[in-house]
């Protein structure tokens, strides 16, 4: 099993490996069934997650092949000096061409990530300058839970009248940040079974870029989106 994954394999050597994993697939601790981590390890080669993306998000994920290579890239994730750039396919209309999305995470019920703020108070400035924003005010944020500053920045590449396809570069790495911030827009990303329980098919949201420090240099991986998730947009390529 592990060798068919190692066949997706985008940037390999003696201390990280890069793999642009599948819809459908954990990057680790996934109960009653195989992660990526596991199926490594029991094929006797050991992984350690320098970042995590969601079963349904297909894309770039970075592993160390050594704690000692492992630690230097966690800090950078930690001081956010790593570029991440995401796809993700949502509903039309109303977007503007850049946004940031400024928008507060806290947990709900059930362990359900959310705004930190009732979705009333969430003020939609589209004329903003450089780019339209998306806020709450201060006195609207939760105070009784813990709460989580959590920042989207995001471009339209393309759009019809089905669908929007979005570039999404989160400034923060909060867990469901991009699904949950565009959902409470009112751009929730397709077939996101967060937001959609009769959702079938793929989640469109692909994880395309991730530029990091290694030894000294600057690198910048990239997975491209497959035709699987390009289908709905019409697009045969990106823009």
């Amino acid at each position: 099993m592990w060798a068919e994954f190692r066949k997706r394999v985008i940037l390999e050597d003696d201390g990280i490996l890069v793999l642009d994993k599948p819809v459908g697939v954990s990057v680790m601790g996934e109960r009653h069934e195989s992660d990526l981590v596991r199926m490594a390890d029991e094929a006797g080669e050991k992984l350690f997650p320098v970042h995590r993306i969601d079963k349904v998000t297909s894309g770039v994920v970075l592993f160390a092949k050594d704690l000692s290579v492992h630690g230097g890239l966690t800090r950078q994730f930690n001081k956010r000096t790593v570029d991440k750039a995401y796809l993700a396919v949502t509903r039309p209309g109303g977007l503007p061409g850049h946004g940031r999305i400024d928008l507060p995470l806290s947990v709900g019920r059930k362990n359900r990530v959310r705004i930190a703020a009732p979705r009333e108070s969430i003020q939609a400035d589209l004329t903003a300058s450089p780019v339209a924003t998306w806020t709450v005010p201060p006195e609207a944020v939760f105070g009784q839970v813990p709460t989580y500053p959590s920042v989207t920045d995001f471009r339209v590449h393309a759009e019809t009248d089905d669908v929007a396809l979005l570039e999404a570069n989160p400034l923060t790495g909060r867990r469901h940040q991009i699904r949950v911030h565009l959902a409470w827009i009112g751009h929730p990303i397709l077939n996101d079974p967060l937001f959609d329980k009769a959702a079938t098919g793929r989640t469109h949201l692909h994880s395309w870029r991730l530029a990091f420090d290694l030894a000294g240099k600057r690198i910048t991986v990239e997975a491209p989106p497959d035709a699987e998730f390009l289908a709905p947009t019409g697009l045969a390529a990106l823009p």
